[in-house]
């Protein structure tokens, strides 16, 4: 027989009972686990109320919003409608405040004098007007333009558009302008064409010079020139002739010596060419016949 020891003994049961107490009771842990479960299922109802809560909030606001836009819609077109309905008899009419007056200004021009409009050329103050336009009283100058035989108007408070005649000195330095070589650019005739209305169109004597420098072609005139080269050339010289004309005081023919001699043209030799260009056109026709 072999012997056995009471301490051994104790051991193994102390062990055996250690290891019952380490396992955990089945019925506990199930309880645990349905605990948990209530509480995910708990947060899960929290967290959809919440989103049924941000969403319901979201379509609120976007039904107040096109409630909101509607009405603006209909206070627009109701506004509309009314601005296009036609007013009854018995209706108040909306008062409109009309100007009276135009800005007043002084005159800086007297009747009698010449001015230059830019778009026209030379004119002369004839008459000085007030008139009634659309409930607006108007003080304008008449300007008579003796070439174009029409007459213009221009107000008071629009005079700074008119400039007033050159003086000699100006007049000097463009006849240097006209003498001077011409400045002729590269770029395309449309291009250029459009450059020099502009200068024309500014009313500014010295780019006036300057358009009738560079389109002038001396003697071969008739000949080199296309019609709208001719057309802007008599244009910008027919201005700058009547303005000489005023301020020298001189005869029409005189200036326009002056401004021949300028430009190195002779017109007598221009018409002799033209006149036998045509003539040899014709008897070469004849003989062609």
């Amino acid at each position: 027989m072999k012997k056995i020891s009471l301490i051994s003994t104790l051991k193994k049961t102390f062990k055996k009972k250690k290891a019952i107490s380490k396992k955990k009771n089945p019925k506990v842990v199930s309880k645990n686990k349905k605990k948990k479960n209530i509480e995910k299922k708990n947060k899960n109802k929290n967290l959809t109320t919440q989103k049924k809560t941000k969403v319901q909030k979201n379509i609120s606001k976007k039904i107040a919003k096109s409630k909101i836009l509607k009405a603006d819609k209909k206070d627009n077109s109701d506004s509309n409608n009314n601005l296009l309905r036609i007013p009854k008899n018995n209706e108040q009419k909306p008062e409109i405040k009309k100007v009276k007056k135009q800005d007043t200004e002084k005159k800086e021009y007297k009747i009698k004098d010449y001015v230059v409009y830019p778009k026209h050329g030379v004119g002369q103050i004839t008459e000085f007007k007030k008139m009634n336009i659309g409930g607006i009283d108007i003080e304008a100058y008449i300007l008579k333009f003796e070439k174009d035989k029409a007459n213009g108007m221009v107000p008071v408070n629009k005079q700074s558009h008119l400039r007033p005649l050159a003086t000699i000195n100006q007049v000097n330095k463009c006849v240097s302008i006209l003498k001077s070589k011409p400045k002729i650019k590269r770029s395309m005739w449309s291009r250029r064409a459009q450059e020099y209305e502009a200068k024309i169109s500014s009313g500014k004597i010295y780019e006036l010079a300057e358009v009738v420098r560079d389109l002038n072609k001396g003697d071969d005139l008739m000949v080199d020139q296309s019609y709208s080269e001719r057309q802007l050339f008599e244009k910008a010289y027919d201005r700058l002739l009547t303005e000489f004309q005023i301020v020298l005081g001189i005869s029409f023919e005189d200036t326009q010596k002056k401004l021949d001699k300028a430009l190195k043209r002779n017109i007598e030799k221009q018409i002799q060419k033209a006149e036998n260009k045509q003539n040899e056109e014709e008897i070469t026709e004849e003989i062609a016949k």
